[in-house]
């Protein structure tokens, strides 16, 4: 295994509450393996397992030719509330999968069947490497959203929206569900995805697969450290995970412990790229590229950098932070050389605000300068739903 791939990882008992890779530290959010069971965090904070009470009875609307299903859905327990390892630690392997699903009549329902025991098949994979770091998120799409679970749509889920600016374009591109299969081994991940498209059948169509690598000290192929500004300890689970304080009563509590999704995919152009002095590259950037030190901000009214560009801040000036899961990938073979863009966000706004800054500019027409030499060719949203919404998909219809 490459440096790359080396960590740390600390446990209270048998519980692992920290993994350290060359000092991006991120905990681990698993929440539910007991009820109400206080888990220690990072910096000595803690948090404690929410208990919900979900309760709605929605009529399935028809989707993209969908038929609308008769029955109601309703959900009156109390049930803790487990998120998804939307936080799971960076690893040195992840398959990206993209599909949609297809007009076959029993389509949804054998998605709903698969989902609904997505974690069993997870541990029937990571069980013949426990050390592995083995896990896979699943984010649902809006426009199977209503179909699948019955339950009310997230408020800030929609198809991605295309970002037009005057020289680069953020295409917009299908997508119903993704699946972010990541671990240590690349066989792990090849074996979960078989078994998992075997499951799907005909219900679905693949519309994009990426594998992606870790790269060195976690960095991208145009050389600089990738990640720098995801956040760490109590931080993480506030930016990516929608609170209860976030849901209208309209709404309902189904998206409460989940997170929105956005997956681009960047082709690179390596060799004009590398035409860059690396003074040139780190004006880009941001950043400097041997030792990764933030520079300085251009002034006002200047060309600012990726890094400046990619940072939101709302209204009253409060920075709002996204978990980026990127990885790189390619094939010198086929002279492809890319990014595989993941971020995950309590508030979709927050990443629809980074990509107008990015492709239409601050001020307008002065464009992330990354994009003369990036471009983006996939675009979609999706929503990451409790891993409690998961399980409960076979039950109640």
């Amino acid at each position: 295994m490459n440096s790359a791939c080396r960590r740390v990882s600390v446990r209270v008992g048998s519980q692992l509450i920290l993994e350290t890779r060359f000092g991006a530290a991120r905990p681990l959010l698993r929440y539910g393996a007991a009820k109400d069971i206080q888990r220690t965090r990072h910096h000595g904070t803690s948090t404690q397992i929410s208990q919900a009470h979900r309760s709605c009875s929605v009529t399935h609307s028809p989707h993209r030719g969908f038929s609308k299903t008769s029955s109601k859905r309703t959900m009156s327990r109390r049930v803790p509330i487990e998120s998804q390892q939307v936080d799971a630690p960076l690893t040195c392997s992840a398959t990206f999968l993209v599909l949609t699903a297809t007009q076959t009549p029993d389509s949804i329902s054998t998605i709903r069947s698969v989902l609904s025991g997505i974690s069993g098949l997870a541990k029937n994979v990571s069980i013949r490497d426990l050390n592995a770091s083995f896990a896979c998120t699943v984010g649902i799409g809006s426009s199977v959203w209503d179909a699948i679970t019955g339950l009310p749509r997230p408020s800030e889920l929609t198809p991605f929206k295309e970002v037009k600016g005057k020289t680069h374009t953020a295409p917009s591109t299908p997508g119903d569900l993704l699946f972010h299969i990541r671990s240590e081994r690349r066989d792990l991940n090849f074996e979960f995805e078989r078994q998992l498209l075997d499951l799907l059948g005909d219900s679905v169509k693949v519309e994009d697969e990426t594998i992606g690598f870790r790269y060195f000290d976690v960095r991208d192929l145009l050389g600089f450290v990738d990640g720098t500004a995801n956040p760490v300890g109590q931080a993480v689970s506030e930016s990516i995970l929608v609170a209860q304080e976030d849901v209208s009563a309209e709404s309902g509590t189904a998206q409460v412990g989940g997170s929105y999704i956005v997956v681009q995919k960047y082709l690179h152009n390596l060799k004009t790229w590398r035409g860059l002095k690396t003074e040139q590259q780190e004006a880009v950037i941001g950043r400097t590229k041997l030792d990764n030190i933030e520079l300085d901000d251009a002034p006002e009214g200047h060309q600012m950098s990726h890094k400046s560009l990619a940072t939101v801040e709302d209204a009253e000036g409060n920075e709002h932070d996204i978990l980026r899961d990127n990885m790189p990938f390619g094939s010198p073979g086929s002279g492809q050389f890319g990014t595989y863009f993941i971020g995950y966000s309590r508030r979709l706004w927050v990443v629809e605000k980074m990509l107008q800054r990015m492709f239409v500019g601050v001020p307008e027409g002065m464009h992330d300068r990354i994009l003369d030499y990036s471009t983006a060719t996939t675009g979609s949203v999706f929503f990451a739903p409790s891993a409690s919404l998961l399980e409960g998909l076979g039950d109640d219809y």
